[in-house]
């Protein structure tokens, strides 16, 4: 029986499928041909993330194109969709939301059930609004990621009196402040700065990066600065500080030695620093350029400028130069005593400059405005 069963259906198993009925070629195999069609017709295209960050985040072509490279592994808008959705939700607007992209664009990939809305909570646990938390979110960037945010907020938050407009003041200008370790670098500094009298919201306008650099460089700034004869107690104090801290110290350095090769003693150079610290923020170039103009072309000798070392930090172009020539062309003409203060007409304000050294002479020199203002 199972041979005579056998010989029936082996040649229906071996038939060729051409030479099947119509109908029965069509029933097998239609759902293969139509799963076939269906594929071919709607397949999805590519997920483009450099169009979705233009369209949907507001970017620029250029900073997307930038951004894409970062989170090119994205293969769909899901997540970042969610975290757009969360964002907006939280307050924050576009532009807002562009500029976390842009700076950080990996915050896309954030999940906001496992990260961003527990951050949220730490935050609000510590008594921030969802205003204030919303603006923190392009200060904060990579730091709002972390576990570690709220610990580091409430820290920072204590260290400036407890005010968040203040510490948001400081992390627009140093957002390291928030992943910086709080036991090695943040405590050890505030210590050390609080021995030379001074506190976290010393700086929160000016330069807070000293509050999270090498405890090192303040206490080899703090050597510079004695070095100088810059008393503790002074007012300038702080801005050496910030000078001497943030500066490389072969930087400094050269700007001494560049002061030298001008003539300049080193108390004259040290003067200079004492009074106006700022100055070694200057390029080298630019404070040649100007030293050089101050000597040759208005006659001023170097101990009278390491004085008044505020002559080296104006802009040559729009203030120095322009006074120069309007003073030098009254003097010309008999017009103003030769003894003059140099340094008193630059230290006015313009609207001072001109009622006093421009609009009495207009009749008598007609384009002496004309030199100023050019």
């Amino acid at each position: 029986m199972f041979r005579s069963l056998r010989q029936r259906l082996l040649p229906l198993l071996l038939h060729s499928p051409s030479r099947l009925p119509a109908s029965h070629t069509s029933s097998v195999f239609s759902p293969f041909r139509h799963l076939s069609t269906t594929a071919s017709t709607i397949s999805p295209k590519p997920f483009a993330v450099e169009d979705y960050l233009v369209t949907t985040c507001g970017l620029t072509r250029a900073q997307a194109l930038k951004a894409s490279k970062r989170i090119s592994h994205l293969k769909s808008p899901s997540k970042p969709d969610a975290v757009i959705a969360f964002l907006s939700d939280l307050g924050l607007p576009r532009s807002d939301i562009a500029v976390v992209v842009s700076m950080d664009p990996r915050f896309l990939c954030a999940k906001v059930e496992k990260t961003l809305a527990p951050r949220v909570a730490q935050l609000s646990d510590l008594g921030l609004s969802r205003p204030q938390i919303a603006s923190l979110v392009p200060l904060a960037l990579g730091s709002f990621r972390c576990k570690s945010l709220g610990r580091n907020l409430a820290f920072w938050l204590s260290a400036f009196g407890g005010s968040f407009e203040v510490l948001a003041m400081a992390l627009r200008v140093n957002r390291g402040l928030l992943s910086a370790h709080i036991e090695r670098v943040a405590k050890p500094n505030l210590a050390l700065l609080q021995q030379l009298g001074l506190s976290a919201r010393d700086f929160s306008k000016f330069h807070p990066r000293v509050l999270n650099t090498s405890q090192n460089r303040i206490q080899d700034a703090v050597m510079c600065i004695d070095e100088i004869g810059l008393n503790r107690n002074s007012t300038l104090f702080r801005r050496a500080l910030v000078m001497f801290t943030l500066l490389k110290q072969e930087h400094i350095t050269k700007k001494f030695e560049a002061l030298w090769m001008l003539g300049w003693s080193k108390d004259d150079a040290r003067m200079a620093v004492r009074k106006m610290p700022c100055i070694l923020g200057m390029s080298i170039a630019r404070m040649v350029r100007n030293l050089k103009f101050l000597t040759r072309d208005v006659g001023l000798e170097i101990p009278y400028i390491a004085q008044r070392p505020v002559l080296i930090k104006c802009s040559l172009e729009r203030r120095l130069l322009p006074r120069h020539c309007v003073l030098k062309d009254l003097k010309a003409k008999g017009l103003l005593n030769a003894d003059v203060d140099f340094y008193n007409t630059v230290t006015y304000t313009d609207k001072k400059f001109i009622d006093k050294f421009v609009l009495p002479y207009k009749e008598s020199t007609p384009d002496l405005g004309g030199a100023y203002f050019a």
